[in-house]
């Protein structure tokens, strides 16, 4: 008879948060999968507990993924954690799970603490409609559609940052959302240096531009204001409408283009050749219009 796979959470920095329920199952289990050993090491050393434990992290899914399936078909338990929070959330641990379903083994969720929903509840954003996007690409092409995606975006948009990419995704955010988007930054969460610090995007530009991050971070941000545009609005009113985002809240051209062209039956690329025709004096404003 198969085995049970269970999804542990562990705390994401203070070691009071352990569950008595995560506690139990790391001590029932046959062995542990870890992202890191020598993270979950002092975890159960903590708890008391020696457990023969794998490594299962990005670079090693297939071959760990197959053992630890096998040894779980075979009639082993097991208990996959992350490093801290919840498995399979910005983790390799979505991997395996899906591979579990697919071959009929049995996953039991152990819950726990969340670095998402604990900056999420504290953030003083609007908690009811929110969308989790973890760590944005590296890739700087891939970051800017990423990034382009969420313009019109209204619900409350979570994001991870690793402290050496902090000033890079601050000053892209700056640049796709506006200086004044509001912004929740949470450092350290639950930890001894813990901070949560209600702002705008500008403000923690250059806040940090001026401070070395340090410690992991989740970023809460406020979603797009609904553009409130007039029943049957012109181009022009439009383009009007993207020139006062500009000015307003420091949107980029295109980025304020998208949000003006929302519900007005304009393309962004027409509200932003017919900003560049009054920015111009009215050159090439027939073309673009």
């Amino acid at each position: 008879m198969a085995g049970t796979l269970y999804l542990v959470a562990t705390p994401i920095g203070n070691l009071e948060d352990m569950t008595p329920r995560a506690a139990a199952t790391f001590a029932k289990v046959d062995f542990v999968a870890a992202e890191d050993t020598r993270v979950t090491w002092k975890l159960l050393n903590y708890l008391g507990l020696k457990k023969p434990m794998v490594s299962y992290y990005e670079h090693n899914l297939k071959e760990r993924g197959e053992m630890i399936l096998a040894r779980i078909e075979a009639g082993e338990s097991c208990a996959l954690c992350s490093d801290a929070g919840m498995p399979a959330i910005s983790d390799p641990g979505e991997v395996i799970v899906r591979d579990a379903h697919a071959r009929g083994i049995r996953v039991v969720p152990v819950p726990g603490a969340s670095a998402a929903d604990t900056a999420l509840i504290v953030s003083g954003q609007e908690t009811g409609r929110f969308v989790f996007e973890g760590f944005l690409p590296t890739n700087r092409r891939q970051k800017k559609e990423r990034l382009e995606e969420l313009l019109e975006e209204r619900r409350t948009i979570i994001f991870y940052e690793a402290p050496h990419k902090l000033l890079t995704t601050l000053s892209d955010l700056e640049q796709a959302f506006g200086a004044q988007r509001s912004l929740t930054v949470c450092r350290e969460l639950t930890k001894l240096h813990e901070e949560i610090w209600k702002t705008t995007i500008g403000q923690a530009n250059a806040y940090y531009q001026e401070n070395t991050p340090r410690g992991e971070y989740v970023l809460v941000m406020a979603g797009a204001e609904p553009v409130r545009t007039q029943p049957d609005t012109t181009l022009e009113q439009a383009a009007q409408q993207a020139l006062a985002l500009m000015k307003e809240q420091g949107l980029a051209l295109s980025a304020a283009a998208k949000a003006a062209a929302a519900d007005t039956g304009f393309s962004k690329s027409e509200v932003y050749k017919a900003c560049l025709a009054r920015e111009t004096g009215g050159a090439g404003k027939g073309e673009a219009e």
